[in-house]
């Protein structure tokens, strides 16, 4: 077999430790040259927002595309931005420029509420969403959303020049060092340990009689100095070694005659003791048959429970995948209900929205022909002071109309936007409890309208909360529905109370109505899932448990209910006023 050189084999450690420790840290200081600079550019894509939002915000609101799209254009002449997508307030993408991912798979339909980081993907795209909010009368609406682009490409092209400086400096270092150890480990170890090597393989061990190496040019280090010094005192005691080997060579002799008599007694004491032996091994073997037996069938058994463990698993693994199901299709059948309830909250805001819209209409036509019969007596010179009079005051009348239908109209969809909007999400906001209450009567109003029902809400009006609004609108909606199809079936006027009231840190509300009731049976089914009373009229028997896991999971609150026969339904909800978002 080849023998290395210590001093090339040391060398070749030494360099390849610092080979690789030079890879890695260059490596290192190239990434983190990288990230700082694509950190930098995420800056400035998040800078962006603040020069750009205000202008596309307001385009977007006046629907002036062009505008838009010539905005995205000098976007996408920014250095750092190589890509764009805009959206309105309904996710549909107005404009999509330069390089871009499907946003749609992260976000779907949905807008973004504040500044989110998109990663970097496999195409090596990475960039900020942010949301484009319009502020009017006070009130901030979001229109939509933007999302900038940038890529790996434009941060490798900042960081190339410091790239190539680091690899150069790398290379430069590390040839240095090669010439460097190359000599040292020449002049201080491989010149010395080849003398002392030459030396040692000169010795003879036969003749060891005042033998010693000389250290030569070993002097100038002191680890073969140290070698040479312990290698002569090596041989010295070789030699003492020798000596005492050859007395105890004598001494084993004698010792070697007194174990032949040792051995000879040792085996008449083993034959006498292999008789009794012999005894022992039957009774063994005869207790390892039986023992042999009793593993059988334990064995049997084991195998017997493993069959009966083996089928219990299956059978549970087979019920827990029903419970699976079962829960999917819970959750479908509440979403499905939270959507039948909005489509009934749409119809019902429409038709009560025809009405003032109907009267606008109508007040408009009759005001434009005012104005022509206005006109042509003006044309005709034969206008008075009376007719005009009259056309004042008819136009003010009719003016005064539209003003009163037109409000009135703009209350119920706004009343519709927030209540619709709550609904189908599930945001951390604050309100104010007792208006927002009434925004929720008002956009059932459709349903109590043709009735005689009475709703009464007693709730300070200072109160505000921070809380997930959708849960309060879906909680109320629900009670209030329940009370009017379930309650008030057979009554003609009934009479509901809301009493909010603010206990410490907590909210405290007492909702109850004066209908029909529950008996205790019912009572006690309240919140089960798919319990109604109005199975035959379609009823899904959702509403309390959704109106349940929505107080106890989402509020992190407690509901409790009561009810007699003939006394009504009364609710004591208690949750936190503060909700962490």
């Amino acid at each position: 077999m080849q023998q290395r050189s210590l001093s090339r084999t040391l060398l070749t450690k030494v360099l390849s430790v610092y080979f690789i420790l030079t890879f890695v840290v260059t490596l290192a200081q190239i990434g983190a040259e990288y990230f700082n600079t694509k950190r930098y550019i995420n800056s400035e894509l998040a800078t962006l927002q603040q020069t750009f939002s205000g202008s596309l915000t307001r385009a977007i609101w006046e629907l002036n595309t062009q505008q838009a799209l010539v905005i995205a254009d000098g976007l996408l002449a920014i250095p750092a931005v190589e890509g764009i997508i805009v959206r309105d307030d309904s996710g549909t993408v107005i404009t999509q420029l330069g390089r871009h991912v499907d946003i749609s798979q992260r976000h779907g339909s949905e807008l973004v509420r504040e500044g989110i980081q998109l990663a970097e993907q496999q195409s090596g795209l990475f960039g900020y969403t942010f949301p484009l909010i319009f502020e009017f009368s006070g009130r901030a609406t979001q229109v939509g959303d933007v999302t900038l682009f940038s890529s790996r490409a434009i941060v490798i092209d900042r960081i190339k020049i410091g790239i190539f400086f680091l690899i150069g400096n790398a290379m430069l270092k590390t040839t240095f060092l090669i010439i460097l150890f190359l000599f040292a480990f020449r002049r201080y170890l491989t010149e010395p340990l080849g003398e002392l090597t030459q030396q040692i393989e000169d010795l003879e061990l036969d003749h060891l009689e005042g033998t010693r190496i000389e250290a030569g040019r070993a002097q100038n280090s002191v680890e073969l100095g140290v070698m040479t010094t312990a290698f002569n005192r090596l041989i010295r005691r070789v030699q003492d070694y020798k000596a005492e080997l050859e007395s105890t060579q004598k001494e084993l002799l004698v010792s070697n005659e007194k174990l032949d008599q040792h051995n000879l007694v040792l085996e008449q004491e083993v034959a006498r003791k292999t008789s009794g032996l012999s005894q022992a091994m039957m009774d063994l073997q005869q207790q390892k048959q039986q023992l042999e037996v009793k593993q059988q069938s334990l064995k049997e058994e084991i195998e017997r429970r493993r069959h009966i463990e083996h089928a219990l698993r299956n059978k549970q693994t087979e019920l827990e995948n029903l419970v699976d199901d079962l829960k999917q299709t819970q959750d479908r059948l509440v979403q499905s209900e939270k959507m039948a309830a909005l489509g009934g909250l749409v119809a019902g805001i429409t038709h009560e929205v025809n009405t003032p819209v109907g009267i606008g209409v109508t007040a408009t036509s009759f005001l434009a022909e005012k104005i022509q019969t206005l006109q042509k007596a003006y044309q005709e010179k034969t206008l008075s002071p009376k007719n005009l009079e009259q056309f004042i005051a008819e136009a003010s009348e009719t003016t005064s109309l539209l003003e009163s239908n037109l409000n009135r109209a703009s209350d119920l969809i706004a009343s519709f936007k927030q209540i619709a909007v709550d609904q189908t999400s599930e945001a951390i906001r604050t309100i104010r409890l007792d208006t927002y209450i009434q925004e929720v009567i008002r956009s059932l109003h459709p349903h109590f309208k043709k009735t005689k029902h009475q709703v009464d809400v007693n709730c300070p009006a200072d109160l505000q909360l921070t809380c997930p609004a959708g849960a309060i609108s879906q909680i109320f909606t629900n009670l209030l529905m329940n009370s009017l199809i379930h309650g008030f079936e057979e009554q003609e006027q009934g009479h509901i109370r809301i009493t909010v009231l603010e206990d410490g840190d907590d909210i405290d509300i007492r909702f109850s109505d004066d209908g029909k009731g529950l008996t205790a049976d019912q009572l006690e089914r309240l919140f089960h899932p798919f319990f109604t009373t109005k199975r035959e009229a379609g009823g899904s028997g959702l509403g309390t448990h959704i109106t349940y896991n929505l107080v106890r999971q989402t509020l992190k609150g407690s509901i409790e209910v009561s009810s007699e026969p003939g006394k009504g339904l009364h609710y004591h909800i208690r949750f936190p006023k503060q909700l962490a978002s």
